[in-house]
């Protein structure tokens, strides 16, 4: 899944975009504010950012510009502007690609699917291998790992058992499972390693409930997608 932050206050149009592309490879997130999206996008790492050029709060054109100062992430602008002269500052300002109203969503969405494509080549572009769930970002191509925006810092180990959890997100994973891809052997029985690095990586992410990361009890354990917001 890919992750894009829509920053777009028709809420006709959210509506649609949202529901179109969730039908694809996206999780949409909607910004309505052009002030608060320099915030948002800091804290949901988006794979892409689709940007309305006339917002409250603050013009696109600025938001696009505090954006790109921060990341190479894509950025494509939509806009029901006419005038050229606003694709042209656009891509000055650093937008990627430049779509009119009205759009057809699976223009939208190749447009997107295009971006993503080029920006996996680029070393601080976004990681289209990303596993992302609401604040969790896995990041694959560098084996990093952030949380709620900031950088997590995991040992080895806890690296690959979350990402054991997080690629088999909505299953239930047994402790054999799990050692038998993290190791390559069966569990014994007796071997506390994997419940030990659990307890250790719920600590990492206040997961005090066992909410994000459930215990099923004579089966294993199940990386829920929807708790990670």
């Amino acid at each position: 899944m890919f992750r894009v932050m829509l920053v777009e206050d028709d809420a006709r149009l959210a509506q649609l975009v949202t529901e179109y592309l969730g039908a694809y490879e996206f999780t949409v997130d909607l910004v309505t504010r052009g002030d608060a999206a320099l915030d948002a996008f800091r804290t949901l790492m988006p794979d892409v950012v689709v940007l309305d050029l006339m917002l409250p709060g603050m013009d696109g054109m600025v938001v696009c510009r505090q954006i790109r100062a921060v990341s190479a992430v894509p950025i494509l602008i939509l806009t029901a502007r006419e005038d050229s002269y606003d694709e042209v500052s656009g891509l000055e300002q650093g937008a990627d690609d430049f779509v009119n109203k009205p759009v057809q969503p699976r223009v939208l969405l190749a447009r997107l699917r295009a971006l993503l494509r080029r920006a996996s080549g680029k070393p601080d572009g976004a990681d289209a291998g990303a596993l992302v769930f609401g604040a969790l970002r896995i990041a694959t191509s560098d084996r990093s790992v952030s949380w709620r925006g900031q950088p997590c810092v995991l040992s080895n180990t806890e690296y690959k058992l979350l990402l054991v959890l997080a690629e088999a997100a909505g299953q239930v994973q047994s402790r054999d499972a799990i050692l038998k891809k993290m190791r390559g052997i069966e569990f014994d029985g007796l071997d506390r390693s994997i419940d030990n690095c659990i307890s250790k990586l719920r600590r990492r992410f206040d997961d005090t409930e066992s909410e994000k990361i459930k215990t099923v009890w004579g089966e294993g354990y199940l990386f829920s997608p929807s708790a990670w917001a």
